[in-house]
């Protein structure tokens, strides 16, 4: 039987009601601006107008806080930074500093110029604060998690560690971009078969970090998938959520008490 990859790829069209959530991330993520202890906003790490981060502080003293990266997600096509606020509630309230990236969308630019930026604002954040990183994401800020961990620090910088991202824990990440190839997704990231291969963190070298997978029980067989092959070849882990589909899968991030949070916390203590 032959899969359709639009069917399993379209989260859009497989969440009807996904404006509703996208509508409840953004009152949630203003809410948290607003009530973040310490945050500081529209740090720049590159000289483009989306190349800022949000920076949300535990307190406004705990500035020796550990710190992670929470990377939006939409197909790299949409979304940005103000919408993913309330991802960084959960660490926080552990102590752990969260760092909120938005970057260029294609096809505007290339995807292989998005991770670049990425790597661009995990690289100020270490200048800036001197210490190793834990990298989140959702969906396409999934990919870029992973690719933040497989990435040669010192080939890019030699005054960068190896090792500056430690670990990653993507949400409902995409890790094979191939079949977005054969889909409307693909359309506006111009990939080929070489360029998706080499942009897929499902083929690169086993990084030394740790990488733990999440992803919803309702999502795609496709989705589902790419977490676990990810998570096995890698040797790390994965975790299904129960009942969560594309949209909601994003929920954990915001509380304290989710096992998404304890586990994050856990890879962001541990350097």
């Amino acid at each position: 039987m032959t899969l359709d990859l639009e069917a399993e790829y379209n989260n859009r069209a497989r969440v009807p009601d996904h404006p509703r959530h996208i509508a409840a991330w953004q009152a949630e993520s203003a809410a948290w601006r607003e009530a973040c202890p310490a945050v500081e906003l529209a740090l720049p790490y590159g000289t483009g107008a989306r190349e800022r981060l949000d920076l949300f502080w535990p307190d406004a003293t705990a500035r020796d806080a550990p710190i992670a990266l929470f990377i939006h997600g939409g197909y790299w096509q949409g979304l940005g930074r103000e919408f993913v606020s309330h991802c960084a509630r959960g660490l926080n309230l552990h102590g752990v500093a969260v760092a909120v990236p938005s970057y260029d969308l294609c096809p505007q630019v290339t995807l292989a110029t998005i991770v670049a930026q990425i790597h661009a604002a995990a690289a100020m954040l270490h200048r800036r604060h001197g210490r190793r990183l834990v990298a989140s994401g959702h969906s396409a800020g999934g990919h870029l998690a992973a690719m933040l961990l497989a990435t040669d620090w010192p080939a890019l910088d030699p005054a960068l560690p190896a090792g500056l991202v430690q670990a990653a824990l993507p949400i409902s990440g995409v890790f094979e971009l191939d079949p977005l190839r054969h889909t409307s997704i693909g359309v506006a990231l111009k990939l080929d078969r070489a360029e998706a291969r080499r942009l897929s963190p499902r083929f690169l070298p086993r990084p030394a970090g740790a990488l733990h997978c999440v992803v919803g029980g309702a999502e795609s067989g496709e989705f589902i998938r790419q977490s676990r092959e990810m998570a096995a070849a890698w040797r790390g882990g994965c975790t299904l959520l129960p009942g969560a589909d594309h949209f909601t899968v994003l929920a954990p991030m915001a509380d304290p008490d989710s096992d998404v949070v304890l586990r994050a916390k856990q890879l962001a203590s541990a350097g």
